[in-house]
């Protein structure tokens, strides 16, 4: 025990001097300080060594992980970032702006109002750029659009399919007032209370257009209207079988 308190404190006086006066004394004292490699491991030491200080968290390799180049973390999906209401509107604008090319095309073909012929050919350029504009505002977000119209509009384009002339005039017509009427009230809600802002900005731009359509559709179904009353209020002048002709004037 005498031997040991004697080694001890030449070890403390040693590790003084090396301070004071780097150089050999310094390597000695450091010597003696420092534990035997083969010696046991205090259980200080041990507990100093543990694998929750010395191994990276969990955390930290995921961090790495998508930082290493060819990372196979999943991406971020942007299309989270929007609220069920905006996507519910744009997956509707979407349904609805491919009926409204379908159908312009149609009444293109079938219409046999000039009226109603130049209103469908304005549906189709229209409507179809602000599809394209749609699709590009849904990718940004990382959304599938639909690229069908919904059950109810393509009902309406199998009746509209077996109309053709007047008939069809009048049926298009009717309908393309009521569809813009609706799109209108809805892109004015959605021009004011979108919550994300290129949603907002979609609705904003292409309301103006909408408003032009209902006045339009407005004025060629009223014409409809009128051709239609006017037809059934014109007296045949188809004399029937036998009958003769009418007395000339003046006789």
């Amino acid at each position: 025990m005498h031997t040991t308190k004697i080694l001890s404190a030449a070890v403390a006086a040693a590790c003084m001097l090396a301070w004071a006066a780097p150089g050999p004394a310094q390597d000695f004292a450091m010597s003696l300080a420092m534990p035997d490699p083969a010696a046991p491991a205090a259980p200080a030491q041990i507990a100093q060594a543990t694998p929750a200080q010395t191994s990276p968290s969990n955390s930290d390799r995921m961090k790495d992980a998508a930082r290493a180049p060819g990372s196979t973390a999943a991406p971020t999906k942007t299309g989270a970032r929007l609220s069920l209401s905006d996507r519910r509107f744009i997956d509707k604008a979407a349904k609805g702006g491919i009926a409204e090319v379908e159908l312009g095309k149609l009444a293109q073909q079938r219409a046999a109002s000039e009226q109603v012929k130049q209103f469908g050919s304005r549906m189709v350029e229209d409507h179809g750029k602000a599809n394209d504009a749609l699709k590009r505002l849904a990718e940004s977000k990382g959304v599938t659009l639909p690229t069908e119209p919904d059950a109810g509009e393509t009902r309406l384009m199998h009746r509209l399919q077996n109309l053709s002339g007047a008939g069809f005039d009048r049926a298009y017509m009717k309908e393309m007032l009521s569809d813009h009427k609706k799109d209108v009230s809805e892109f004015k809600s959605k021009a004011s209370g979108a919550r994300d802002a290129d949603v907002k900005s979609f609705a904003e731009t292409t309301l103006p257009t909408l408003q032009q359509h209902l006045d339009l559709a407005q004025s060629v179904e009223a014409a409809t209207r009128t051709a239609a009353h006017g037809s059934r209020a014109r007296p045949s002048t188809t004399r029937g079988p036998g009958l003769p002709p009418p007395p000339s004037v003046g006789t």
